[in-house]
């Protein structure tokens, strides 16, 4: 997991998970592009990894134009010298079920998440062609872009466009030697402490300085820390045939997200029309899929 010879740009990288990327990223060599839209804790962030022996300078700037993804790529290049690594992890939120999401809120958030995905990656691309030696590409996505969460409609919308945009460059940039890859972490964070059935297991896990078994295997939660390493991971020339994929990471847990699959296929000659599907549909519904995630009922008190 060497990667003193790397370069790496980590976007909205000023505290969290981002942070956490970042700082793991250095410690195994590579130099650091910190992110984030505040000036204190950029600095700070980028102080945190120097105290460790890192090498790292900072980007103020919000993630989305594309003046900032030239930005944070030419600050690469003119301090470090390369580009090898690209981490967008960049992101806000502003929650509110459907019919109350203003167009303001809409375009906020997918302007970070999906916008600034795309003009980050499409500049460092860019950059990895001209540098002919590959690159890396991994882009931060989320459990609810695979199946959806209340009140998160442009959060969730993003994070699943985003796996799909991670599918279509793995294809065009293997010729290159770029890989592109997803992951979907699940995290102790400001943000996961709010949600009411969370909340109580982490406030008991400050008491014993340790998270429960319930979060860190049944549910893939941890520490922001054990999501990190599998950024390395994907940064290194250990993953150089790894591309296309979406992984969940958290806590003691690390899987991959599947392709969504046909099921309960049914054929009916000449087509289908409606009284034709009416009658199938018994037989298909017990191919439903679920919507949301679902949790232990230890989890949520018994209930669902």
């Amino acid at each position: 997991m060497d990667l003193s010879n790397k370069v790496a740009i980590v976007t909205g990288s000023g505290r969290g998970l981002g942070l956490a990327y970042a700082k793991d990223l250095a410690r195994h060599g590579a130099a650091v592009v910190i992110n984030d839209v505040d000036k204190e804790t950029a600095d700070n962030a980028v102080a945190e990894i120097r105290a460790l022996g890192g090498r790292a300078v900072a980007v103020v700037a919000p993630v989305g134009p594309t003046e900032t993804a030239e930005q944070l790529v030419a600050t690469a290049v003119e301090e470090f010298g390369r580009l090898d690594i690209m981490v967008t992890n960049a992101g806000i939120l502003r929650d509110a079920v459907v019919w109350k999401t203003s167009d303001e809120a809409f375009d906020a958030v997918t302007t970070v998440h999906l916008r600034g995905t795309f003009t980050c990656v499409r500049e460092a691309v860019q950059r990895f062609r001209e540098q002919g030696e590959g690159g890396r590409i991994i882009c931060i996505g989320s459990p609810a872009g695979q199946r959806g969460n209340f009140g998160q409609t442009s959060y969730s919308g993003s994070k699943a466009a985003i796996v799909g945009m991670v599918r279509t460059w793995a294809m065009e940039l293997e010729r290159a030697g770029i890989t592109a890859n997803a992951v979907c972490p699940v995290a102790v964070t400001a943000m996961t402490e709010t949600v009411p059935i969370f909340r109580p297991h982490i406030e008991a896990a400050r008491e014993t300085g340790t998270l429960p078994a319930l979060l860190r295997r049944d549910i893939g939660m941890g520490t922001v820390e054990d999501a990190a390493g599998i950024i390395t991971f994907l940064a290194s020339d250990a993953a150089a045939d790894i591309t296309g994929q979406a992984f969940a990471i958290g806590g003691d847990r690390v899987a991959l997200w599947t392709h969504p699959q046909l099921s309960g296929i049914s054929y009916h000659n000449d087509g289908w029309s409606a009284e034709d599907l009416a009658a199938a549909w018994p037989s298909l519904s017990a191919h439903r899929e679920s919507v949301g995630e679902e949790f232990p009922a230890e989890l949520i008190g018994g209930g669902k």
